[in-house]
């Protein structure tokens, strides 16, 4: 018999001890500056040279601020270094700090894409973040493309744009088999990404919630906890790992 399978769907809540701040909590991005939310729209990012300025300016400022996976990362990772479970992590975030605690990338799922390439909207191009920032740093402000003149853009799912059909198709499939589903820091109002809770559910899955907020979810969940995520998180895996 294999190892049970455990996901983990989890959003921008996760990450905010790591000095990320999330969108719809109390102190979220959006909560604060509902205009915000234009920096990662795709119709306003593609007509406003000074949507895109301050969406590049926004990525440079979280790219040299540091940050590190913090105890919620590492918890992963580590019940899947343990061999106790196997692990998959369906992530919303597009920080790579799941990656960067240890988690193999083969079983870390991006649903929204990735803040460390950048791609051409016009030729489909694909780099490194890091040589754009350095473009930045030597005074452009909306860097184009160098092959053709195309506007770049992070490769990740703007709001507006469709998710990957094939990485979609994946996470479905691992919602699916899984028999504990843990949706972490996420309010699980974004779909189609939410709904891979209710693939989990309804394939008999126990459902675990950790969020600071209330969620549609939260009547379906054999669980909900309202603990800080650093240190809830931990405890329900290591609580996991010797049942």
């Amino acid at each position: 018999m294999g190892k049970p399978l455990v996901a983990f769907l989890t959003g921008a809540g996760i990450s905010t001890d790591s000095g990320i701040p999330d969108y719809r909590g109390p102190s979220g991005l959006w909560t604060r500056n509902p205009e915000h939310e234009k920096l990662v729209t795709y119709s306003y990012y593609m007509a406003d040279a000074q949507i895109r300025r301050q969406s590049w300016q926004m990525r440079r400022d979280l790219w040299t601020a540091g940050v590190v996976p913090n105890a919620a990362h590492r918890a992963i990772a580590e019940l899947e270094s343990s061999g106790v479970a196997a692990v998959r992590v369906l992530t919303q975030n597009i920080d790579g700090l799941h990656q960067d605690a240890g988690l193999p990338s083969r079983k870390v799922l991006e649903l929204h894409g990735t803040s460390r390439f950048v791609t051409c909207v016009s030729c489909g191009s694909r780099g490194p973040v890091a040589e754009v920032f350095a473009r930045l740093d030597a005074g452009e402000t909306d860097p184009a493309c160098l092959p053709c003149g195309g506007i770049l853009k992070t490769a990740t799912v703007m709001f507006g744009e469709a998710l990957d059909a094939s990485v979609l198709s994946e996470a479905a499939a691992i919602a699916k088999a899984c028999i504990v589903m843990f949706a972490v820091g996420t309010s699980l109002q974004v779909y189609p990404a939410a709904g891979l809770v209710d693939l989990a559910v309804d394939a008999g899955a126990r459902l675990v919630i950790v969020n600071a907020s209330p969620t549609p979810y939260d009547e379906m969940a054999a669980e909900v906890v309202r603990e800080p995520i650093g240190t809830a998180l931990p405890r329900l895996l290591r609580e996991l790992a010797v049942a």
